[in-house]
């Protein structure tokens, strides 16, 4: 029986062995794929490589994206998609790959994201080499830039491990603590503990940061892949 305490202690540590309270990471080569990481066996499969069952399309009825082999691939214009659950508090792990853009720049380069419950963005891009912001790859949109530029070269696989707590109510309905992040992209830490004072950016799903919500991934034009997400929900 998975008990509240292992949950818990999961949450506190990566699936690489790199724990989320870890202060000296060791960075991986920035041209290798990151490797794959199982879902432990509490975890929920949110997308294993076989189909899009578990999302719906935000413009209404099944994901447009396409599947291909181990990845589903964003089809340009097709939209947003999430999950069909909903989730409070969790640990969220994200594997994906970035097109080779080289005649793009800015916010036109792989641009993707990964929105928390639907509502809190981690954004998605090729930032490779950048003095990381806000809006970069790892960056929480104006509250938060990286602490470091963990990111690998665009046609690498990369990840995102995610401890996220969610907003905090009295039995008024009045917030008393505002939701909170932890991020580790390639085993790097790049947010510890973060304060999300607010939804990030105006493409969230909804601002009623009170509920549960899904785990939402950006349709922003680009072909940017995505492989390997699960959750662990933390009651």
């Amino acid at each position: 029986m998975t008990t509240k305490a292992t949950r818990r202690n999961f949450l506190l540590a990566s699936a690489t062995g790199v724990g989320l309270l870890s202060s000296v990471p060791v960075r991986a080569q920035d041209d290798v794929d990151t490797p794959t990481v199982p879902p432990p066996k509490f975890a929920i499969v949110l997308f294993e490589g076989k189909d899009l069952s578990g999302w719906v399309s935000r413009k209404g009825g099944p994901a447009g994206w396409r599947v291909r082999g181990s990845y589903m691939e964003v089809v340009p214009g097709s939209g947003d998609i999430y999950t069909k659950r909903t989730f409070g508090d969790f640990q969220l792990h994200v594997e994906f790959w970035l097109p080779y853009m080289p005649e793009a720049k800015g916010q036109a380069r792989a641009n993707s994201g990964v929105y928390l419950q639907g509502r809190y963005e981690v954004q998605v891009l090729d930032s490779y080499g950048l003095d990381s912001k806000d809006n970069d790859c790892g960056g929480i949109y104006k509250v938060g830039a990286p602490l470091v530029n963990a990111c690998k070269k665009p046609q690498t696989w990369q990840k995102y491990d995610v401890a996220f707590r969610a907003p905090r109510f009295d039995a008024s309905g009045k917030l008393t603590e505002n939701a909170r992040v932890t991020v580790f992209q390639n085993s790097v830490m790049i947010h510890n503990n973060l304060e999300l004072p607010r939804t990030t950016t105006p493409g969230d799903l909804d601002g009623e940061v009170s509920k549960p919500g899904p785990i939402l991934l950006q349709d922003h034009g680009n072909l940017v892949r995505y492989r390997n997400i699960w959750i662990v929900p933390v009651k």
